[in-house]
């Protein structure tokens, strides 16, 4: 069933990612209208979230940023179809690194963890390979498809990054700095972890969450360095990218410091536009679960 449904699906994807532009974003509105007007895909969800996060903004600012997110998540997701088909010359125009001469001359002494967000266009990250002389790898959710997780690897995995899955990360991290090979890490590090798995409890937008600190931990105990990397939305189809250093030496950072910068970094990304943030998913889901040493009211 997986492979008749990757035979009946792949066609149709490459198809649209080799739409001339033009016929890519009309595309993506059509989409929109279905997703938004017709299914209604997550828009109790999306608006729950915003309302939780933003109590200060009327009914009026949370619709228009609600459907600003419906139109940019079907840009993004679709502009992750195109990458099937995207010349080096064409990510390099439509994704610009500002400031790539910082990741080039901190990847001269160590290894580097660029931690990011759900925010903007995280899929186009993979690029910054282009730029450097270090192993790129790029840390994945595996898609249960067997077919759709090769074909996601695959152009992914473009522009000289090798995807790894997050059960695979901390061994290939700790191999790579035995073995003295100097690496980049991309990872997007927002997500919510389950209850069971969390050890690390913060505000992140004002509510108390469990917050991934994988980060930290590898980057204190390796003495890796970390940057964040800020992507914002230019226009449609075009996006900007910024490296943000949070620390050039993890073990000489204290306790929580690395994540709290990390959620800091990334709640003024999204409070700049919020409607280029990842709503859809329920990221504070786990708020009324805080353990007692985590309370602060």
């Amino acid at each position: 069933m997986q492979l008749l449904v990757f035979i009946l699906a792949y066609p149709f994807l490459w198809l649209i990612s080799i739409l001339p532009y033009r016929l890519f974003y009309l595309f993506s509105d059509f989409v929109f209208f279905l997703v938004y007007h017709v299914v209604g895909y997550r828009k109790k969800v999306v608006r729950e979230n915003l309302e939780l996060v933003f109590p200060e903004k009327s009914k009026v600012e949370i619709h228009r940023i609600q459907k600003e997110f419906f139109k940019h998540m079907c840009d993004m997701f679709l502009e992750m179809v195109k990458t099937m088909n995207l010349s080096k010359e064409d990510i390099k125009k439509r994704y610009h690194i500002t400031n790539v001469e910082l990741i080039q001359e901190i990847e001269k002494e160590k290894s580097i963890l660029v931690p990011c967000s759900h925010y903007a266009n995280w899929e186009w990250n993979v690029s910054l390979n282009l730029y450097v002389k270090s192993k790129g790898y790029a840390v994945y959710q595996k898609v249960a498809n067997k077919y759709f997780d090769k074909m996601v690897k695959d152009f992914r995995s473009r522009w000289n990054t090798e995807l790894i899955t997050t059960h695979e990360t901390v061994k290939t991290v700790m191999k790579n700095v035995k073995n003295d090979v100097t690496s980049i890490y991309g990872m997007v590090s927002d997500q919510s972890p389950m209850v069971v798995h969390a050890h690390y409890w913060d505000k992140f937008m004002g509510i108390t969450v469990p917050i991934y600190n994988g980060t930290e931990v590898l980057a204190r105990k390796l003495d890796l360095a970390v940057v964040f990397l800020k992507v914002s939305k230019v226009k449609r189809g075009y996006y900007q990218a910024e490296f943000i250093p949070i620390t050039l030496s993890g073990k000489n950072t204290k306790p929580n410091e690395i994540t709290k910068r990390f959620i800091e970094l990334t709640e003024q990304q999204i409070r700049e536009r919020p409607e280029h943030y990842l709503w859809s998913h329920k990221r504070w889901k786990h708020r009324d679960k805080v353990p007692a040493e985590f309370q602060t009211d």
